[in-house]
């Protein structure tokens, strides 16, 4: 066969297997939002006006949370990327770790701000009890991801 044939096909190929991965990494998303809305609202116990308010919100809260460790996850991973870390000058090191902090400061006055947008919705009780909350999801999700894991 030809290799300016065979070329598109390949690609084409390769375009549905990344294609397929994405949209299993998108259901997989999906699952893991919807199993946190039912325990949120087991736990958090929401009255009908006060889930009307604090879903839309929380919703943007965690999408916007979401994004923003997802692009720390991956400037970290494309740095250690084939020994970058160590690659790296000591200039190059003090500019990556002040965009670090950058990140964790967006992420702590996002939580503060959505915290406080919650102050006018809900008591400030369920307010403690949705962190805990999502402690307590985190923790039971990385345990059943652990449970799943490779067996030795």
């Amino acid at each position: 066969m030809n290799i300016k044939k065979f070329l598109p096909v390949l690609f084409l190929l390769l375009s549905f297997t990344f294609y397929a991965q994405g949209e299993r990494m998108k259901e997989k998303k999906e699952q893991i939002k919807a199993l946190k809305v039912a325990f949120l609202t087991t736990e958090l116990d929401l009255t009908t006006s006060e889930a009307e308010k604090f879903w839309p919100i929380y919703n943007t809260f965690d999408d916007k949370q979401f994004e923003l460790r997802h692009q720390k996850m991956k400037t970290l991973m494309n740095r250690m990327d084939n020994g970058g870390l160590d690659k790296m000058t000591e200039k190059e090191a003090s500019a990556f770790l002040t965009q670090m902090e950058s990140n964790d400061e967006e992420l702590f006055f996002l939580r503060k701000k959505f915290t406080a947008n919650l102050k006018g919705i809900i008591p400030a009780i369920k307010i403690i009890k949705l962190r805990k909350s999502e402690e307590d999801f985190n923790r039971k999700l990385l345990q059943q991801y652990r449970d799943k894991g490779p067996r030795k």
